[in-house]
This record gives C-alpha cells, sequence and structure tokens, in this order.
C-alpha cells in the first residue's frame, strides 16, 4: 500500500491509500500516452495511449531502443542527454515512426528518474500535435503564397501591425518609394516625405494609413504627393484598410498605393489644350465681333444695322462667357456672379449711358454646358429692357438677379417700363422667340409677369442636357 495525503480547503489532512493495482491502471489506462525509457534508450514500458498513438503491439514496441521509433537520431540522442543531466523537458518537439512508416509529430514532456545518483529510466509523455503542425504548415504555406502574390503584383502593397510598424512591403511598394523601408522601425508609410496634393508637408502620423489606424476605419477618396529619397516627387493615391482578427480587433492594416503620375500629366495635357481650344475660340469670337460691328457701322441700311446691332450684341454675350470660362480654374464650371457681371458688361457696351443695371447675384456655381445658352438668353432679356424699359426722357434702370432656391436656378431682368404681353412677341421684340428656344435647351421654363414694370423670369433645373 502507498500512503497519499490529501488537503483539503479547511486544511485538515486526509490520508488515502492508494495501492500498487491503481498505480498500474493510472499507467496502463491513461488517456495520456506515456513510455518508460532505461538509461540505454530501451522502452522499458509503455501504455495502451501510447500503443494507439504509434499502432504497435506492446511485443512490437516494448523492449527495443527509443531510437528505432524517432525520425531523427539527433533528436532523441539530445533528448536522452538532456534528460541524462537531470534536466526536464517541457513539450519537446519530435518526429516518431508509426507502425505503417507514417511520420507523427509529437511534443514529448518528460522528467528521470535517479537512485544514489544513478540513472534509472525516464518518464515520457507523448502528445501527438501532428493535426496542429499540419494546420501550422497549411497557414505557412497560404502566407507564403499570398507573400508571392503580393511580390508579383505591380501595384505598391505593405501591411503594419495595429501601432503603424511596418511588418511587410512588395517589391513594388520599394520601387515606388525609392527606398527599402526597415521593417519593424518604420511606421504608418514606406515613402520617405510626404505632402498633401497641394504641396503642403504632411507627417507621417497624419497620413492616411496613420488615420485608418487611429480611427479604425478605411480611407478612400485622397490624394498625396511623396518624395523619394532622390528629391523625386510623385502623387498617388492610398487604400489603407484595417485588418481585423476573428473577433473583431484591430491587428494592423494593409495599404496600396497608386501612382498617379500618368493621370495627372494626361489631366495637364488636357488642361493645356483645353486652354489653347478656349483661347481660339474667345479670340474669333473677339474678331468676329470686331467684324460685325465694322459691317454696322459702314451699312447705310438703317434696318441693316439694327440687324447686325442685334448679331454683334449676341455675339459679345457669347464672348464673354468664353472669356469667364478661359479664365476659369474649374474646368466643370464657372462662378456664377463672374459669369452675370461679364455678359451684362458686354451688353452695356450696345446701351446707352441712360441705362443702369443693378445687379444681385448668389454664390452659385454653373455648369459649363449652362453657360452659352444662359449668355444668350441674358442678353436678349437685357437687350430689351434697354429698348422698351426706359422712360419719356430715356433713362432706364434693369435689375438683374439671379438665385437658386430649392436646387432650381432662377434669373429674372426687370424694368420700368410699361411691361408687355408675352403672348404678343411682336410687341416687345422678336428676341423673344430666341429666348424661347434657348429657355427649351436649358429644360427651363419663361415666364412674363403682367402689368406696369416688365418682369421677366427664366427657371432650369441644375442638371445636365443632351
Amino acid at each position: 500500500m502507498g500512503n497519499i495525503e490529501l488537503v483539503s480547503d479547511n486544511s485538515v489532512a486526509t490520508r488515502v491509500d492508494v495501492s500498487l493495482d491503481d498505480y498500474a491502471d493510472f499507467f496502463e489506462n491513461g488517456a495520456m500516452p506515456l513510455h518508460l525509457v532505461g538509461a540505454d534508450g530501451t522502452i522499458l514500458r509503455a501504455n495502451q495511449a501510447e500503443l494507439d498513438m504509434l499502432g504497435y503491439s506492446a511485443d512490437e514496441y516494448v523492449g527495443r531502443n527509443i531510437s528505432e521509433f524517432h525520425a531523427d537520431a539527433d533528436t532523441v540522442n539530445e533528448i536522452l542527454a538532456r534528460l541524462g543531466a537531470g534536466e526536464k523537458l517541457i513539450r519537446f518537439p519530435s518526429r516518431m515512426v508509426a507502425k505503417r512508416g507514417t511520420i507523427k509529430h509529437v511534443e514529448i514532456t518528460s522528467s528521470a528518474l535517479f537512485r544514489n545518483g544513478e540513472f534509472v529510466n525516464t518518464r515520457c509523455f507523448t502528445t501527438d500535435v501532428s493535426e496542429i503542425f499540419r494546420v501550422r504548415r497549411e497557414l505557412v504555406r497560404k502566407d507564403e503564397e499570398m507573400r508571392q502574390i503580393l511580390d508579383a503584383l505591380p501595384a505598391a502593397v505593405y501591411t503594419t501591425n495595429a501601432q503603424g510598424k511596418i511588418t511587410y512591403y512588395n517589391r513594388a511598394a520599394a520601387e515606388l518609394a525609392g527606398r527599402d523601408p526597415i521593417v519593424g522601425e518604420d511606421e504608418w508609410c514606406v515613402t520617405y516625405r510626404l505632402f498633401t496634393s497641394d504641396g503642403q508637408p504632411l507627417p507621417h502620423d497624419e497620413c492616411p494609413m496613420a488615420i485608418a489606424l487611429k480611427e479604425n476605419r478605411p480611407v478612400r477618396g485622397v490624394e498625396a504627393m511623396a518624395q523619394r529619397p532622390d528629391g523625386s516627387m510623385f502623387p498617388f493615391l492610398p487604400f489603407p484598410t484595417p485588418i481585423r482578427n476573428c473577433d473583431g480587433d484591430l491587428v494592423g492594416a494593409v495599404n496600396m498605393l497608386v501612382d498617379i503620375s500618368d493621370r495627372k500629366l494626361a489631366e495637364s495635357n488636357q488642361r493645356v489644350f483645353l486652354d489653347e481650344l478656349n483661347h481660339r475660340v474667345k479670340n474669333n469670337m473677339t474678331m468676329l465681333y470686331a467684324l460685325i460691328r465694322s459691317a454696322e457701322r459702314e451699312s447705310q441700311s438703317n434696318e441693316a444695322r439694327a440687324v447686325l446691332g442685334d448679331a454683334a450684341q449676341r455675339v459679345g454675350a457669347m464672348a464673354a462667357a468664353q472669356q469667364v470660362l478661359y479664365t476659369e480654374h474649374d474646368r466643370t464650371g464657372v462662378d456664377a456672379r463672374d459669369f452675370v457681371s461679364s455678359v451684362c458688361d458686354s451688353a452695356r457696351q450696345g446701351f446707352s449711358k441712360d441705362v443702369t443695371l443693378h445687379i444681385d447675384v448668389d454664390a452659385l456655381h454653373l455648369r459649363n454646358d449652362v453657360t452659352m445658352p444662359l449668355a444668350l438668353v441674358l442678353n436678349e432679356l437685357l437687350t430689351n429692357a434697354a429698348k422698351h424699359g426706359c422712360d419719356i426722357s430715356g433713362s432706364c434702370e434693369i435689375w438683374v438677379s439671379l438665385i437658386r432656391p430649392d436646387g432650381e436656378y432662377v434669373l429674372t431682368v426687370r424694368d420700368r417700363g410699361p411691361g408687355f404681353d408675352f403672348k404678343d412677341t411682336g410687341r416687345r421684340s422678336s428676341g423673344t422667340g430666341l429666348i424661347t428656344g434657348l429657355v427649351r435647351q436649358l429644360r427651363g421654363s419663361f415666364s412674363v409677369s403682367p402689368g406696369p414694370g416688365a418682369l421677366c423670369t427664366v427657371r432650369f433645373a441644375d442638371q445636365p442636357y443632351n
């Protein structure tokens, strides 16, 4: 009999008698594979769990040298040497050979029994970790495949940990940045220096990747400039995206840098082309305007001079609109105040000094495709007001307004004249027919308020038209 003393929570000692049979049952039928090895390497004993793990019977396993069942001789020699020196092994990795030659990846936890300083035998618990090893190897394989894919990508890609330290970068990233980042030391971005799209210095800890990590969200639609160590610059679009584990916790981020130098060059060339085109159109319109005015002065026919004068006014309005387009930095549209002022200034050249214009325009943006028809409409309304809105003394005041309530543009031209019936266009001006066609092109509406003082209103929506 053997005595085992158990101590409960109330510190009262209890003795439990355990027989040798109980020890034997514990060894033989325990769930953990277990074996004993003598000083010469002979397997002295192995429990059923160990035999089942390797597929051997007791006769095939016990009594033979343990080295016969280890795939690596150096490993088993190291195990026996370290145990013989009194060292304990905790989850020591090894490879054991199962019955049909298959390899089992195991972890050995073992210590040695000594009597009077002499090595008697080892006590080895063996854990089969073959499935864990297979999964780990598969993960390593997949990781290597992903690394090869990223390395082959022509786009610059790099990753960081949750603190922003660079953990990986592909060759394209190094080539784009003009440098090899230091993994584990460089932070946030692989580039040397960063700038905003308008050329202002951008600290690395404020770059899109830093924002993505600090705010745990993807960052899109941000352009930036980077400087290489040799001083060269390049514009790029970053696409930083957080990486989260299965619990949703932030573990890092991946970023792709897209070089947009070619796009910027194409945009620059396009701007040069458009500037040249606008410049030529503006010059041609100015020349046409001068030719029509010259023909008007030289004409001996009052009717011809009137027709040429109207034509000059209209060409002048178009030239004024083209001038605003040419000088505007935004190629998609124009400033409404600049546009209306320019068209009014052009129209004023054909009016007498007694005509006064009052202009009130909200801070609006007009699309390019609106400007030409709107310039002609405004010119016609101003011309009609100057002709028919004067008092007996010839004095004339005209109020021009352009606002945008509820998403709809509203252009009004008002004078102090007697007013007119829009249905009877002949009483006012044949230009109302042109206005109607142009407003239809704008997909808008045209109305004239009845009563003294003509109030003409043009409404059109802010939407492209064909």
